[in-house]
């Protein structure tokens, strides 16, 4: 299997559902390079649909102003772990994760994101 690696820059996550129920599409922004992983969610008191961080295996919330939702993916973008983290917590290494979704407290839930829920990411 290819390695995927996407620019900086805006996408669309797709939650995939069960065989024909379609998928949930939801606005997305890549952090790829260095600077953007690094600044990720911080400053913000809101996100509209979700965050990548890739590559990425673990996060923090210092110094961030919200709550939020974190999904670890492994390399075929298969959800392993989902979590709640409130601002000024530290997120342990997955060590088979190779990205990191993050977005507002509670909005994973309403897409459907699960241990294992395949995601995708398109273009924009």
């Amino acid at each position: 299997m290819r390695r995927r690696r996407w620019p900086d820059g805006a996408g669309v996550l797709v939650v995939e559902r069960p065989a024909g129920a379609g998928g949930v599409r939801v606005p997305l922004e890549v952090a790829s390079s260095y600077r953007a992983r690094r600044k990720g969610l911080l400053g913000r008191d809101s996100v509209d649909g979700a965050m990548l961080l890739t590559p990425a295996n673990s996060v923090h919330t210092f110094r961030m102003r919200m709550a939020i939702d974190v999904a670890y993916l492994d390399r075929r973008l298969i959800v392993i772990a989902v979590r709640t983290m409130r601002p000024g917590r530290l997120g342990l290494p997955r060590p088979r994760a190779r990205h990191v979704l993050e977005a507002e407290a509670g909005a994973m839930v309403g897409w459907g994101v699960r241990v294992g829920t395949r995601i995708a990411v398109e273009d924009e």
